[in-house]
């Protein structure tokens, strides 16, 4: 399939953009520069916003995947609601057109405060002006999709473990750290549970589920189970070999943040085994 992946030079974009070409797609990857993007995707330098019409200017694609979100790691962002017109503007434009599928990467943040397994029945209840500008992007896209019969996958994204010192999240931080030559991470209590999954895993669930139309709706990308943050970043440094050791209860926990939460795994454990029989 032709498929269009915006907010291609980012942290997920980059590998996204890669497991899609392994998977035998064609690429195109938007963003406003793509320094970072596979040589084998169709790269496109623009300002997506301003496309008049985004689906003839990006040849036709079958499939728009919707990365491209500002600030994302700044939950309180004053971006995540003033950026909102232009992504359902640009959504619209591509249902409009005769798109046959929509995929947007969307948060476990939409949730809210919640503790146990999230399917796509759990009720949201965001608590941060991220989690209210993707979960009002959800809604709208979902009617959208409706409205013009094309095929609407939301992309649930949780906690990703990967060791790039570019991304925002703790792992990104911690390598940072490390890489600098720094002995002591200033941590949380680390009691949390939460559903990690692993960058290169993220990236092949995103590209399995996109390149089906069959399962669709909010799709969990995920592990499915939870595992104690303290667990996993200590995992993390061993992992990766660093001379770094975590400096407990410097930080408070957010009251926002859940004591134990993780994705329901089944409709994305049951895509991979059909990719995987493909």
């Amino acid at each position: 399939m032709r498929i269009l992946v915006t907010g291609a030079n980012g942290y997920l974009g980059q590998g996204i953009v890669r497991s899609l070409l392994e998977l035998g797609h064609t690429v195109v990857a938007a963003d406003f520069g793509t320094t970072h993007v596979d040589e084998r995707a169709e790269k496109v330098d623009c300002d997506l916003f301003a496309v008049e019409d985004p689906f003839a200017f990006f040849g036709k694609p079958d499939v728009l995947l919707h990365l491209a979100w500002r600030d994302g790691f700044v939950h309180n962002s004053d971006a995540h609601i003033e950026d909102l017109p232009k992504h359902y503007h640009f959504i619209k434009k591509m249902a409009e057109s005769g798109i046959a599928q929509i995929a947007v990467m969307g948060s476990m943040h939409e949730i809210g405060f919640y503790e146990g397994s999230i399917d796509e029945h759990t009720p949201c209840n965001p608590m941060s002006l991220y989690g209210i500008g993707k979960n009002a992007l959800r809604e709208t896209t979902a009617l959208l999709c409706k409205q013009h019969g094309v095929v609407f996958q939301w992309l649930r994204g949780y906690y990703i473990v990967g060791n790039s010192e570019y991304g925002n999240s703790i792992f990104s931080k911690i390598t940072a750290a490390a890489h600098a030559g720094k002995k002591e991470f200033p941590f949380t209590t680390g009691q949390n549970q939460y559903d990690f999954v692993d960058y290169p895993v993220f990236c092949d669930q995103v590209a399995a589920a996109v390149s089906q139309k069959s399962i669709d709706g909010i799709i969990n990308i995920g592990s499915g189970k939870p595992e104690k943050l303290a667990d996993r970043v200590e995992r993390f440094i061993k992992e990766n070999g660093y001379d770094i050791a975590l400096k407990y209860g410097a930080f408070p926990d957010r009251p926002y943040d859940s004591k134990a939460v993780w994705g329901n795994g089944d409709k994305i454990q049951r895509i991979m085994r059909e990719t995987s029989h493909a």
